[in-house]
């Protein structure tokens, strides 16, 4: 079943609506492994695009592709986003789509995944862990290893969601690399970063108006699964995945952080 997240309406189309929208030429994806920025990135290009042209209807991930397809429309060229693994069915569907992929470390995705799976936005099957009931180490260990019949593991999320679409995407984007840029947003190397990011998302041309654009959108407050906005959360989840935990993560997914550029 599709992860549900219960979250607080934004007011991004209401932002948009203030700046002149040029429509997109072709259908935009915007896939990720899931607690990797994916409503950052997201909250981004919407401000870049038509509120006609965003497909906002779902999430899209695997077991609701069908019911979504309409999102991939060449006629509308919309907007989507969502967390789709990789398969013969996704690829097929999404031809002719542009595909930016966003992913993060596994070592600050472990964590994150652990904060977000004891928040009250965290909608699942494993509400045994909420409440003070476990040990730290031990929800780490379960976000790295997964819950048996219950929750996928770290390995398979990145292999289906990020390393098997390597090569046959137009951008990818990494979660340090979109913060970092946002930190220096006035910056030389931020305008060549997000030039770059917004022509992978067939954004052209860039509006003059752009760095505005892009603090709005990422704003914290527009999204609801942001670290500062999640509540709930009963346990102290540490800034820095421990040692042994981070040998966790290696032995479960060997050459991972090396292929996804984290070295």
């Amino acid at each position: 079943m599709p992860v549900v997240v219960r979250m607080k309406p934004d007011t991004l189309n209401e932002e948009n609506r203030k700046f002149e929208q040029r429509p997109l030429k072709q259908p935009l994806f915007i896939n990720s492994v899931p607690k990797s920025g994916t409503h950052l990135l997201r909250n981004i290009v919407r401000m870049f695009v038509p509120v006609e042209q965003q497909y906002d209807a779902q999430f899209i991930q695997f077991p609701n592709l069908q019911k979504h397809l309409a999102a991939f429309d060449p006629t509308k060229n919309r907007l989507s986003w969502g967390h789709l693994l990789f398969s013969d069915a996704s690829v097929v569907e999404l031809q002719g789509v542009r595909k930016i992929i966003l992913y993060r470390d596994p070592y600050s995705w472990v964590l994150a995944r652990a904060r977000f799976f004891l928040s009250d936005e965290f909608e699942g099957n494993i509400d045994l862990v909420k409440g003070g009931k476990i040990k730290v180490e031990e929800l780490l260990n379960m976000m790295i290893l997964g819950v048996y019949q219950k929750v996928p593991s770290m390995f398979d999320l990145y292999i289906h969601n990020a390393v098997a679409w390597l090569g046959a995407v137009d951008g990818v984007v990494r979660f340090e690399d979109l913060v970092a840029n946002l930190k220096r947003l006035d910056d030389l190397e931020a305008e060549v970063y997000f030039r770059k990011l917004f022509a992978a998302c067939g954004i052209d041309p860039v509006p003059d108006d752009w760095r505005e654009r892009v603090r709005i959108g990422s704003d914290p407050k527009q999204s609801g699964t942001a670290r500062e906005n999640l509540t709930g959360v009963d346990i102290e989840i540490p800034d820095e995945l421990p040692p042994m935990q981070k040998k966790l993560v290696e032995f479960a997914a060997p050459g991972l952080r090396s292929i996804l550029g984290y070295e």
